[in-house]
């Protein structure tokens, strides 16, 4: 972080869960959301793995998430607090206050733009499920749902919205002309901080650049887009250390004909 505004980008579709909030006999209500993972991937992208740091405190309640400012030459932090989840609620808590903290870095921060989503009875299976303490009625749904499409505006809120249900892959939900932002910035190229992070991966695993360079047939790796360095990331954060004392014997060469070990 430095001079240049810091900027997240916004969640692409499949960075963005469902949960069922509400169920009624005539229907369901939905919120999304992102999971912790899809905070430490978007860090790493923009500012580099070493570039960011989250300590907790409170006995996990609160985190506080932190970006170096190399213009202060600082770091500058960011704090929010958590609520615990119905399982491993020590383990929930840290993760729901590191996700709360980096809506405060702005991450994310375009859900709360989400619309109320509400599906009918006819797009989903509900139950009866017992009666409450006034002996009411409960219901339930067991059915998952995802996003498939999503867009934004040029505020960064959500003006399009596709919901499928999962067993059958069928739209229940739509909002806006589904026009999706997030796939048209995955054309971009990237930037120094995704070089960066790029090469402490390519450093920790022993792959040479120039391995990447063929797999994606590019002539420099400014070349390359932000779909290509994902999909790199992917492979590479699979991958283990690298010996730390090689057997000359046992590493093959760097050679760009042989392509990404991938397998």
């Amino acid at each position: 972080m430095g001079k240049e505004k810091l900027e997240f980008r916004l969640l692409n579709k499949d960075e963005i869960d469902c949960r069922i909030a509400t169920v009624s006999q005539g229907g369901l209500s939905l919120l999304l959301y992102k999971d912790a993972r899809v905070d430490q991937n978007i860090l790493d992208e923009t500012v580099g793995p070493m570039g960011w740091q989250r300590r907790h405190c409170r006995d996990n309640a609160n985190c506080i998430v932190s970006i170096w400012d190399t213009d202060k030459k600082q770091w500058i932090e960011k704090e929010d607090t958590g609520t615990e989840s119905n399982t491993e609620k020590e383990k929930g808590l840290a993760s729901d206050s590191f996700k709360r903290a980096c809506f405060n870095w702005g991450i994310g921060r375009e859900l709360y733009t989400a619309p109320f989503i509400w599906i009918g009875k006819d797009n989903c299976d509900i139950c009866e499920n017992g009666k409450d303490r006034n002996g009411k009625a409960k219901y339930s749904c067991y059915d998952r749902f995802y996003v498939s499409r999503i867009g934004y505006d040029d505020s960064r809120n959500i003006n399009a919205l596709e919901i499928k249900r999962r067993k059958s892959n069928k739209v229940v939900y739509k909002l806006g002309q589904t026009e999706s932002q997030p796939e048209e910035q995955e054309s971009n190229l990237v930037t120094e901080a995704h070089i960066n992070t790029l090469f402490f991966e390519l450093q920790r695993t022993g792959v040479g650049k120039p391995r990447i360079l063929k797999n994606y047939q590019l002539n420099d790796i400014h070349e390359m887009n932000i779909e290509q360095f994902r999909d790199a990331m992917n492979v590479l954060k699979k991958k283990p250390d690298k010996p730390t004392t090689p057997d000359p014997e046992t590493i093959p060469p760097d050679d760009p004909e042989s392509g990404l070990p991938w397998n």
